[in-house]
């Protein structure tokens, strides 16, 4: 199984899954979790850009292309929404993804429970903890309820 992890870089949720689905069939992907290389992978390749909006927007670009790419080949997207910052690329992934008409997971607190619910609403299940993530896919590769 392909797993797409979207959302929130600013803590170890995606290490917690990986780490938990040892020994499950799957294979992960990610957007890059390094702030600094995402937001200037663009002028870095394409080259510089006085204006900060051609300079983001480069980034976003070739960001795009991987991310994109890892959304269609997955077989599921987990997105997380954490507590720190607003995550209006996570949404947006999550929006993709369910055009695509991928399994979404989305994973929060109950702080979003409101704010999320639009995009609550067009996933296959809600999880609050990474560990939640980790037993479906468990489930869902294996039939086995515990791990």
């Amino acid at each position: 199984m392909k797993v797409y992890l979207s959302g929130e870089i600013h803590t170890d949720w995606r290490e917690q899954i990986i780490t938990g689905a040892q020994g499950l069939d799957v294979t992960f992907a990610a957007p890059i979790t390094d702030h600094a290389a995402s937001d200037d992978c663009g002028v870095a390749i394409l080259g510089a850009e006085e204006d900060k909006f051609w300079h983001d927007r480069k980034g976003a670009q070739i960001n795009a292309i991987r991310t994109r790419k890892a959304i269609a080949e997955a077989d599921v997207v987990v997105v997380r929404f954490g507590d720190q910052y607003k995550q209006w690329n996570a949404a947006f992934d999550a929006g993709y993804a369910a055009a695509l008409g991928k399994s979404l997971i989305i994973l929060h607190s109950a702080d979003h429970a409101h704010a999320l619910k639009e995009v609550d609403a067009a996933a296959l299940a809600v999880a609050s903890e990474p560990a939640q993530v980790v037993a479906i896919l468990r489930y869902v590769l294996t039939g086995a309820l515990a791990g």
